[in-house]
Order: structure tokens, then C-alpha cells, then sequence
């Protein structure tokens, strides 16, 4: 370094754990190698130092590249395990769908993490054992057979006690919808890449979403076909989340009990009958969850440490003791067998309404700040500023690298240059940038020269779009029945 503040400062990209497709590094269709880096001009206050700078730019800044480069010549063998590890994990992926599995985690793995702002293996660790009721086999490229926990599709609850790891699998799970480098723990570990992570979120805005399945007779007769707000409840907030998921196509729910809303959870049967059903406009999930699967093939894993009905709806139960799973379905019958729901418990309500699909307005994307035309940037992993707005997207669980919420940034910059048009709804908008970056590459959605952009999945572009205040939906004719 020479000079002031960054001078003389050479950068790129610096990856986390998860295998993401990135700017930083491309490799063109000429079998070239692209780096995005960012260099420090050296500078004394606002004057740049000319002779220092050629020296940067002309000695120092290839002699980077080429030890950067070379590191891969020297460690072909490491190079290549890299390659094995993710391709064992899309294979891995592919056997979900074939099994018709939510997840598998490899017998041996490093699940805990070392703390909650470092996402490396926690030291001394405990590898994870699977038991034989929960075991299963897959044949992997590189690995060959392994031997790990395998979750059905349908209805998965996590029990245990405090402390007891039932929050660190469930992270786990969430985490596995990417791939993950050689060491992290989790690399022989795939969850359904269309699993999304479900919180209440107290005070974040809701725009023209249709509620009725969960909420619906709201006191004045105001209706939920078209439900908005500036500031959600936690149990609104989640019934948001869920329909905003499976409109872009969710085919697994995760939720903790721990960021849930107890009331949108569950009611047991002692306030069933001190607030009717007609006097409550809250159908709890636990009324639904069953025929989100039977019905529309969605999936849930679920968290459960005080919810005891959830036990009658679970086609699988999971019991974590001292960060070891156990295989709880048949206990878990046998006590829904002897404590059983009053009949009045039963699953109902209006049953689950297939949510209508919203347009966003182009009105909702405004990127102008003051005289600037364009003002879009992001803060770590906590928000993005979007013109004179920053939106909160602490809460959305999956964004796992700061160089998503650029990238996200970016794309809802791409609304606001016309892929929003009045007429795309949200599910054609989020597909049009997949299909933009499987043609064109990350670069086609980003500005050429920007180095420091991740992927993100299409759930977690919709959840910041629908975080937006300025959001506003084509007005439709009204809600379907």
C-alpha cells in the first residue's frame, strides 16, 4: 500500500462456503479466464500518485494475477476435489428428487457451525450419527455409497429439548439447497433446491396478497383476497411469507417454532373454544400443513419444542438428544394415540386457497435518489438501499453471502429498466432473470465491470421484491373463490 485510505490496495471477490456462480471469475466461451479484481489507485488525499499507480497497475497487479492463477497449476489434486465434492452434491441433488426425499445428510457430518457470525465447522464438533430407522443409502460419483439421514417428503418434525440441536439440523437443511466447499462439513449434504425458510417478521409491509387460506373474516367484513399493509404482524407476516414462497414456486416449507408465530401456528383446543372459529380469522398451519402436501405436493419441516398437536399430522418425527437424531415416529403415534385431539380439532377451515398471481406495478421500482437517476447498493447481508428506500432483508434466512444482496440489488434494477411492465407477474419477472443468466451468464444481469456479485435463488429476489414498501400491484377484477 502506498498513499491514503485504499491506495495501492488489490482485491477480489472473497467466497464463503457455499458453491455459488459468481462475477469475480469467469471463464468465457474461448476457454479464457476473466478476473473482476478492484485496485487502489495511490493517492495522497484527492491527488493520484502517477509514478506509484504505473508501478501498480504495470508490475505489481500482473504479478498477482499470475500467482493467483498459478495457485490452481500447483494444487491440481486440490483443484480436483473441489470438482468431485460438487458434482457428488448435484448428484446427490438429483437422487432427492428420484427418492422423493426433502434432504439427506451424510453420516459423519459437521453440522455446527462455530458461531453465529462464522460459518466454518465449530471445532470438536459432533459428527452426525443416523440411526437405522432414519438411515438411508445413495451411491454417489466420487464417494461411492454413502450412509445418511434421508427425510421424506410430507410432514417432518424436529422435537428434543433446549440446547439439544434441533435449530442447528433444521439450519443445516436450510444451508443445503447450495452446494459447499471441500472442508465445511456439510459437503455430501442436498436439500430440494425449492426449500424456502419460513419467519414472522413483525412490521415488514405486505402487498395485494392473497391471505384467505390462513386469514380470512376479518372484523368490518374487510377482505384478505387483496390483503395489504405497512406494518404486518408476526402471524400476517408469516401467512404473507408462505404465499409469497409457493407463488415462485416453493415445494418445501422449513419453520422454527423459535422465529414462528405461536398464534399462527397452532390453536389448541382450549382457545378453539373460547374464541370460536367464526369469532377467529386465523386458520393455524397446523390446519393446512396436511393437505399442502396431500394436495399441492408441498412439504414442510418444522421445528416443534411446545406444539404437541403437530404430533397427529406427522408422517415423520425426528428427536434430538445431545445433537444426536432419533427415530421418534412410532413413540410419537403411540402418544398421539393415547392424548388424542378432540374430534373438534380436527382440519379445517376454508381449506388451502391456490393464491392468485400479483403484477407488480413498474411505479413500485424507483432507483432515483436526489438528483442521482440511479442509487442501488446493499449492506452486507442486512439491506438493500434501492433509491430513497432500504429495504430489510435481515430476516430472509437463505441469503447466506453479501455478494447476494448486490446481486439482488442489481436485479431489482433490471425491473425498474422495463422487465417490469404492468403485465409480467412475479413468477414471470424472477424466471425471466434465471433464463437471462442461463443464456448470457451472472454478467448479463450485473454491470460488466462489477467483480463482487453471487447467484441468488429466485426465492430470495422475490422475498426483497415483496419487502419493498414501494411495492404496488396491478389492480384485478377481485379475488378468486
Amino acid at each position: 500500500r502506498r498513499g491514503s485510505g485504499g491506495s495501492g490496495r488489490i482485491g477480489i471477490l472473497s467466497p464463503g462456503q457455499e458453491v455459488l456462480e459468481r462475477s469475480a471469475v469467469t471463464i468465457e466461451g474461448d476457454g479464457c479466464v476473466r478476473l473482476r479484481l478492484t485496485v487502489g489507485l495511490p493517492a495522497a488525499g484527492r491527488r493520484i500518485l502517477g509514478r506509484a499507480a504505473a508501478g501498480l497497475i504495470v508490475e505489481r497487479l500482473p504479478l498477482c494475477i499470475e500467482q493467483g492463477l498459478g495457485i490452481a497449476r500447483q494444487d491440481r489434486e486440490g483443484l480436483l476435489r473441489h470438482v468431485r465434492v460438487v458434482e457428488d452434491q448435484v448428484a446427490l441433488r438429483a437422487e432427492l428428487a428420484r427418492r422423493d426425499w426433502v434432504a439427506f445428510l451424510r453420516e459423519g457430518s459437521l453440522l455446527a457451525r462455530a458461531s453465529g457470525v462464522d460459518d466454518r465447522p465449530m471445532a470438536g464438533g459432533l459428527p452426525l450419527e443416523v440411526p437405522e430407522g432414519l438411515a438411508a443409502e445413495v451411491d454417489l460419483p466420487h464417494l461411492g455409497r454413502v450412509r445418511g439421514l434421508a427425510i421424506p417428503r410430507g410432514v417432518t418434525l424436529i422435537v428434543g429439548g433446549g440446547y439439544h440441536g434441533k435449530s442447528t439440523l433444521l439450519d443445516a437443511l436450510a444451508r443445503s439447497v447450495y452446494d459447499h466447499v471441500p472442508g465445511d462439513g456439510r459437503e455430501a449434504c442436498a436439500t430440494d433446491p425449492a426449500a424456502v425458510c419460513i419467519r414472522a417478521e413483525d412490521g415488514r409491509s405486505v402487498e395485494g396478497v392473497d391471505l384467505r387460506g390462513f386469514i380470512d373474516h376479518l372484523p368490518l367484513g374487510r377482505s384478505t383476497g387483496n390483503f395489504r399493509s405497512e406494518d404486518a404482524s408476526g402471524s400476517t407476516s408469516q401467512a404473507a411469507a408462505i404465499v409469497e414462497a409457493l407463488e415462485v414456486g416453493a415445494t418445501s416449507l422449513m419453520i422454527d417454532e423459535d422465529t414462528a408465530a405461536t398464534n399462527f401456528m397452532i390453536r389448541d383446543e382450549r382457545m378453539r373454544r373460547m374464541v370460536p372459529g367464526r369469532r377467529e380469522p386465523i386458520t393455524p398451519f397446523i390446519d393446512h400443513v396436511r393437505s399442502l402436501h396431500r394436495d399441492h405436493g408441498v412439504s414442510s419441516v418444522l421445528v416443534v419444542g411446545g406444539a404437541g398437536d403437530y404430533l397427529d399430522v406427522a408422517d415423520c418425527v425426528i428427536c434430538m438428544e445431545e445433537y444426536r437424531p432419533q427415530d421418534a415416529t412410532r413413540r410419537a403415534r403411540e402418544i398421539a394415540a393415547a392424548l388424542p385431539r378432540p374430534p373438534a380439532s380436527a382440519e379445517r377451515g376454508p381449506g388451502w386457497i391456490r393464491p392468485v398471481a400479483r403484477r407488480p406495478a413498474p411505479r413500485s421500482f424507483d432507483p432515483r435518489r436526489g438528483r442521482r437517476l440511479e442509487r442501488v447498493r446493499s449492506r452486507g447481508t442486512r439491506s438493500i438501499e434501492f433509491g430513497s428506500e432500504e429495504v430489510d432483508v435481515s430476516s430472509i434466512a437463505q441469503i447466506v453471502d453479501p455478494a447476494q444482496c448486490r446481486f439482488i440489488a442489481d436485479v431489482l434494477l433490471q425491473f425498474s429498466r422495463g422487465l417490469c411492465d404492468g403485465e409480467r407477474d412475479v413468477l414471470a419477472m424472477v424466471e425471466a432473470i434465471e433464463e437471462r443468466v442461463a443464456r448470457e451468464g451472472i454478467g448479463s444481469v450485473t454491470e460488466p465491470t462489477f467483480g463482487d456479485r453471487a447467484l441468488a435463488r429466485r426465492f430470495e429476489v422475490a422475498a426483497a421484491l415483496n419487502r419493498l414498501r414501494s411495492l404496488r400491484v396491478v389492480p384485478r377484477a377481485g379475488p378468486r373463490g
